[in-house]
């Protein structure tokens, strides 16, 4: 028998800078810190999230190697916001921050901006596409379209 888990706990990524990457989750992605290891890990949570936390940054140091796309393992990770309107804004405050933008699309059953963090991790804001919007035509997960931000 499976086990009969309800949600996804939380996230924990290492980072080469802890300082820095507190103020980019924090500063730009508009996560609250709810505590730390101070020097050694910070733990962060969505502003309506009454968890403990949703995300864990770990300090490696500066010489930690970065992420590589050909490993097995993390491909990205989705923060959501709530309205289509709202992912427009988000890309607006994303390119007044200098946030890198590895990419947008159209996915069917949802739409998306990726990102990359300080050390490279790729993350995906996301809109959420009620059910009775999703594409008839097509394997809704398969959804490959640009993404066209007004």
């Amino acid at each position: 028998m499976p086990i009969a888990t309800s949600k996804l706990g939380h996230i924990v990524l290492r980072v080469r800078d802890l300082d820095r990457s507190t103020r980019f989750y924090t500063e730009v992605l508009g996560l609250r810190k709810t505590g730390e290891i101070p020097g050694v890990m910070a733990f962060f949570s969505t502003q309506s999230n009454p968890d403990s936390h949703d995300l864990a940054l770990m300090r490696l140091g500066p010489d930690a190697p970065g992420p590589e796309p050909t490993r097995a393992g993390l491909y990205h990770f989705a923060y959501q916001v709530e309205s289509e309107e709202a992912l427009v804004e988000a890309y607006r405050t994303l390119q007044e921050a200098g946030v890198r933008i590895a990419g947008t699309g159209d996915h069917g059953v949802s739409k998306g901006i990726y990102i990359v963090d300080p050390d490279g991790i790729e993350i995906e804001i996301t809109y959420e596409v009620p059910p009775e919007r999703w594409p008839k035509e097509a394997n809704v997960f398969a959804g490959t379209k640009p993404l066209i931000l007004t």
